[in-house]
């Protein structure tokens, strides 16, 4: 049984055509579709059948690919050992992470492995909460969030370490009157006109579980994606937004309050593969990435 074929019907799985396959490998699309072909000449079965304009794995090649997950966490896991006995730090670590947390996260991450001797590689995304499980396909840690649980949607075959839990808050400008209590109840937010995110991503959560006990619509003015911008549109109106309390930047102009009576926190963790969570250079990135939450939650 050729690993390499395995692995190829991993990759199909977890990308879910033969085109995506061969960008990520640096492949052509019918070199891919050759191997696939004579990986199934190997199996002596169907490991991909037609779908669409595409394909997908037959039963026999899900077993495979599962197999697949199997077999190169083993060899990771011999690999970090084999790393340990030999003192080399495990080789370049690559981590994506939304804005936010790459702004606290990043630079002491980045210290910690230069005194590893890691060569680590770092970017930022801001992705719907859906779509981080797919970014450990091309990331060694995918650092995402979610409001809903400490594993975030898709991970169910991924490892996850919880790395703190935020709270979200109301913000507002420092000069709005509601900036003089030191909590607020869903009926003082009510007639207010609010700065929001895309649907789909996490903070919009707590606006629409205000709206369910409300029953009725808020007032969204605009919806962007960056917290520094939002941050930028309250400061300078009467606007309210939902941001993070530890992610937030600090300033005069800009007041959080917390909300009662909604789920307003959001779970910050690192989403891995599993043969990648096993090697030891991810292995110290993660220590470092722990005790950076750490001293955060404190």
């Amino acid at each position: 049984m050729d690993v390499r074929h395995l692995q190829l019907l991993r990759e199909l799985a977890e990308r879910g055509s033969v085109t995506a396959v061969a960008e990520a490998t640096h492949r052509t699309v019918s070199a891919v579709s050759q191997q696939l072909r004579t990986a199934q000449r190997d199996a002596g079965m169907q490991l991909v059948e037609p779908d669409g304009r595409g394909v997908r794995l037959t039963e026999a090649g899900r077993l495979l690919a599962a197999g697949a997950v199997e077999v190169d966490t083993a060899l990771a896991t011999v690999q970090a050992r084999w790393d340990a006995y030999r003192d080399d730090p495990g080789g370049p670590v690559s981590i994506v992470a939304f804005p936010s947390a790459a702004t606290l996260l990043f630079p002491l991450v980045i210290t910690a492995a230069e005194h590893a001797g890691i060569d680590l590689r770092v970017t930022d995304l801001d992705p719907a909460e859906s779509e981080f499980a797919a970014l450990t396909a091309d990331f060694d840690i995918v650092i995402a969030h979610s409001l809903s649980s400490p594993r975030p949607a898709g991970t169910s075959e991924l490892d996850v370490l919880e790395l703190v839990g935020e709270p979200l808050d109301v913000a507002m400008a420092a000069s709005h009157p509601l900036s003089e209590r030191k909590s607020l109840r869903i009926e003082e937010v009510a007639e207010a006109t609010w700065i929001g995110v895309p649907e789909g991503y996490p903070f919009d959560t707590v606006l629409t579980s205000i709206e369910s006990h409300l029953g009725k619509p808020l007032r969204v003015a605009q919806r962007v994606r960056d917290n520094r911008l939002i941050e930028s549109l309250v400061a300078a109106s009467d606007r309210l937004a939902v941001l993070p309390r530890f992610t937030s930047r600090s300033n005069d102009d800009l007041a959080l309050r917390p909300i009662v009576g909604v789920p307003a926190l959001r779970h910050m963790s690192a989403i891995m593969r599993p043969d990648r969570a096993r090697r030891r250079a991810v292995q110290t990135a993660l220590v470092a990435i722990a005790e950076v939450s750490r001293a955060l939650q404190a």
